[in-house]
């Protein structure tokens, strides 16, 4: 991957038809699992979801995620704080797992967005009520994905007043 990936990569909410493979839900979550974590703690569970009813239950119950039910595929991203000796570290894990699922997505040619879960508490329990995740296991972010059915060119973020140097 190279730093191309990084500035191409955009939130895609529009998806063809086409499938995506067990192969490249694999590649997508080695590459969500290689994020660094506090301590090696790796407090990140994932649910991968094909099945049309709970990709649509999802659009009703998450309002920013109304696309879900185009996409082939969508990845629900869970912490376990219980899993590690830094608990509070899990919600910034969880976030690198989340961004190196979407630089992957990105590198191998699919388009993905990510839905914010946690800490909307409306959200979080509509989720671990439809996934019946363990009391222990918070829902983090929802990754809608497949083959990209709108092209949008890299945006250039870069704003040199939020740099400083040595002091504020």
């Amino acid at each position: 991957m190279s730093l191309d990936t990084i500035h191409a990569r955009r939130s895609i909410r529009a998806y063809t038809p086409d499938p995506v493979s067990d192969a490249q839900i694999d590649t997508l979550l080695r590459a969500a699992m290689a994020a660094p974590s506090a301590g090696n703690q790796q407090p990140w569970r994932f649910i991968v979801i094909r099945d049309p009813a709970k990709k649509q239950a999802i659009a009703d119950i998450h309002p920013h995620a109304k696309m879900t039910p185009e996409a082939a595929v969508a990845i629900l991203i869970c912490g376990d704080p219980s899993s590690g000796r830094y608990p509070l570290f899990w919600p910034q894990d969880c976030s690198a797992a989340t961004e190196n699922l979407l630089l992957a997505a990105q590198a191998t040619g699919l388009g993905a967005v990510w839905c914010g879960i946690y800490p909307n508490d409306e959200r979080v329990a509509a989720f671990r009520k439809l996934f019946n995740l363990p009391e222990a296991v918070i829902p983090f972010a929802l990754v809608p994905l497949g083959v990209p059915g709108e092209q949008k060119p890299p945006a250039d973020r870069f704003n040199s007043g939020f740099v400083h140097f040595e002091i504020w």
